[in-house]
């Protein structure tokens, strides 16, 4: 299945750590929903805003497995419409924290998917927005 990744996940090592094998990774966007960061990430709906992540196909079985994980059950799975970089739309399915779950801060979560998004070369105005995060 297609799964949207737009946190830590987004690396493929440390899904793979997990005892994930995902493949055929494709960078995309989600519009109409922005990041927020707490004491986890998740995306929440917001008009006229993009939220950039990465697209695998992954066993059905293997993300059940991962979203039961203690720290990541809360996450709620949404379908969602992704927009890839070489402009193909698909249907995925995006795993998000309920926003009443979505508290505190955690500036080294901020801080390792800055420097992730960073290395995706994600465009410059979304890393901006996370480094403002990381430092607010």
């Amino acid at each position: 299945m297609e799964i949207f990744f737009y946190g830590l996940f987004m690396d493929k090592d440390i899904l793979i750590k997990n005892g994930i094998n995902p493949s055929n990774p494709r960078k995309g966007y989600l519009n109409n929903y922005t990041l927020k960061i707490g004491n986890r990430a998740s995306l929440i709906p917001h008009k006229n805003e993009k939220a950039y992540g990465i697209v695998m196909e992954v066993a059905k079985e293997e993300i059940i497995k991962l979203y039961n994980e203690e720290s990541v059950a809360d996450y709620i799975p949404v379908k969602v419409k992704v927009t890839t970089e070489s402009n193909e739309h698909l249907a995925a399915t995006c795993y998000n924290l309920p926003i009443e779950l979505l508290t505190g801060t955690n500036k080294l979560y901020s801080k390792s998917l800055y420097e992730l998004a960073k290395k995706l070369s994600f465009p410059k105005e979304y890393l901006d927005k996370i480094y403002k995060i990381e430092y607010e």
